[in-house]
């Protein structure tokens, strides 16, 4: 390599010229094997199949298939090129243009990648770098705009010289702002290792109490004021712990509605589906709102009344109940401290928590509601927030994962798990509310995965 930089040398007799070459072969050995994750978020119509290419022959290497509608985590090394191939339909034989598209993508050197393959695989990389100078050409189209006005003149010299000074300030901007993302994702990650830690030991204390909530406020519904305490308030990530929420007559109706149709609880399989998981010890039963009785003051239909007023009163989405979930009954039983498998639930995020975009039609917030507390265990953990919430009889644990004004998701903090349950019983109704849902497109027109059921 030296060698070749000596020729080099004498080959050019701008020392720039030289200069620059060596700087472009120090980087190269310098990222080599610096290794980067890739989030690849596939919403083109198709599933897709990513393949590595290698830089000198060509080959292309297998990595892995991304379902339509689904995400998935890459991990690999700067420099590296990958080629997304779209798959035909499984019905139909042939791909949505008639053609196979393809779409290619490198690895860079900067964190918080993201690639996002849409209709016609159209291939779009984001990064921390290029988010930093969105965020800098943002701000400067404001500060440009003020110039001018400041000036009061429009003529070329003055022009000109505005724009000089733009760009020697979006450099500065965005190296700012480059370094605040890095640090970020540094923080991001030493938290979350952290709260693996954390996770065992405070369910390991039964005496462990709830965490003192950052503020305290009241909510009115129908007449009645209920105590509520904020837990956690970021704009994506809330959660709220409501006194009284639901009523002995109300847990009394959902019990007896669930007990006919009781069975093993599931989880998203990853592949648009669902499937009974070790993970998830516990017995469900969806139940339906009777919403035509409730005029009546039906118990379970005033209390998903409750929990939508509620969800808008914080979010102030303009929820309602059209196409929404059922209502959930979800039963854990303890079988004493030497059981090996006890009922719990392990940590998980109900929608999206990887800071990305909303996917319409998809969860938003979720409303758990207690109505049997266990003598031992069956806590609430938000460990990446270092929350420990101990339940009450008729509490409410509100919390919500979206921006109600980006529409930009949660980036981890409401992944929550329950403790095991090692005596008594533990009886709660959940409600997952979703945006986009109507009574035409309701929530089971969508898979697991957040898309609209379709051909593949």
């Amino acid at each position: 390599t030296i060698k070749m930089l000596l020729l080099s040398m004498g080959k050019h007799r701008s020392m720039t010229t030289f200069v620059s070459l060596l700087l472009s072969i120090l980087l190269s050995f310098a990222t080599a094997n610096v290794e980067r994750g890739i989030q690849i978020i596939n919403e083109s119509g198709s599933n897709v199949d990513i393949h590595w290419v290698h830089a000198t022959t060509g080959e292309m290497v297998f990595q892995m298939n991304v379902m339509n509608g689904a995400s998935a985590a890459l991990n690999s090394f700067v420099g590296h090129r990958f080629e997304v191939r779209e798959m035909a339909s499984k019905k139909t034989g042939v791909c949505l243009g008639g053609s196979c598209s393809v779409g290619h993508f490198d690895v860079s050197l900067n964190q918080e990648q993201v690639v996002s393959v849409g209709p016609g695989i159209d291939v779009t990389f984001e990064d921390s770098l290029s988010r930093s100078k969105a965020s800098a050409t943002d701000i400067l189209s404001e500060c440009q705009e003020r110039a001018l006005k400041a000036v009061g003149t429009s003529s070329a010299t003055t022009q000109s010289a505005i724009e000089d000074l733009v760009k020697c300030v979006e450099k500065s901007v965005t190296s700012t702002i480059e370094k605040s993302y890095e640090e970020v994702s540094f923080q991001a990650s030493v938290r979350k290792d952290m709260a693996k830690l954390l996770e065992n030991y405070t369910c390991a204390d039964d005496e462990l109490a709830s965490s003192d909530p950052v503020s305290r406020t009241q909510w009115t519904f129908d007449g009645v004021t209920r105590d509520v305490a904020i837990m956690l308030d970021r704009p994506a990530s809330k959660v709220h712990l409501v006194e009284d929420f639901i009523s002995e007559e109300e847990c009394k109706a959902m019990e007896k509605a669930a007990k006919p149709s009781l069975h093993k609880a599931t989880v998203a399989d990853g592949s648009g589906g669902s499937e009974v998981s070790k993970n998830r010890k516990a017995l469900q039963a969806g139940i339906r709102v009777p919403w035509s009785k409730e005029q009546e003051g039906h118990p379970i239909a005033r209390l998903s009344r409750r929990v939508y007023d509620y969800v808008n009163h914080v979010l102030d989405l303009d929820i309602d109940e059209h196409g929404q979930e059922e209502l959930m009954s979800i039963q854990y039983f303890g079988r004493g401290e030497d059981d090996e498998e006890p009922d719990r639930y392990t940590p998980h995020c109900d929608g999206d928590c990887t800071g990305l975009k909303f996917k319409h039609g998809n969860r938003m917030a979720t409303m758990v509601m207690y109505c049997t507390i266990p003598e031992v265990g069956g806590a609430t953990n938000f460990r990446n927030s270092g929350l420990h919430i101990v339940p009450e009889e008729g509490m409410a644990t509100f919390f919500s994962y979206i921006d109600p004004d980006t529409k930009i998701m949660d980036t981890g903090f409401t992944e929550h798990s329950g403790c095991p349950v090692i005596e008594g019983e533990k009886k709660i109704v959940t409600q997952w509310v979703r945006l986009g849902v109507t009574k035409e497109v309701p929530w089971d027109a969508y898979n697991t995965l957040g898309v609209i059921d379709s051909e593949e």
